[in-house]
């Protein structure tokens, strides 16, 4: 069993950055593959980045070209790197663990000036 714990939300202005982290614990394969999603009040979840067993990365296209998607397997850790943050990105962002569909329970990402 894994449990996964995202952190790095808050309140940012438009044009600002912020890098999500979500650091797993429990029995697990460290190697899987890894999403991010998003939800914002009143719409579906939607993936926003994904990122392989060998490294491998591919992107919603809402964020492709701002957002980067990687990880640390040595620390358990997968990061969202988030860029040029407009109001539309404010959503309630998850990690799944690919070896099980497990999620966390979201940080909160609210983009405002």
């Amino acid at each position: 069993q894994v449990q996964l714990v995202e952190s790095g939300g808050g309140l940012v202005q438009p044009g600002g950055s912020l890098r999500l982290s979500c650091a797993a614990s429990g029995r697990f394969f460290s190697i899987v593959a890894m999403d991010w999603h998003r939800q914002a009040p009143g719409k579906q979840r939607e993936l926003v980045a994904t990122i392989s067993t060998s490294g491998s990365t591919a992107y919603g296209d809402s964020v492709k070209g701002r957002f980067t998607i990687s990880r640390d397997n040595a620390k358990n850790t997968v990061y969202l790197q988030m860029n040029s943050l407009n109001p539309e990105d404010t959503a309630v962002y998850y990690c799944r663990y690919g070896g099980g569909n497990v999620w966390g329970q979201g940080t909160q990402v609210t983009v405002s000036s």
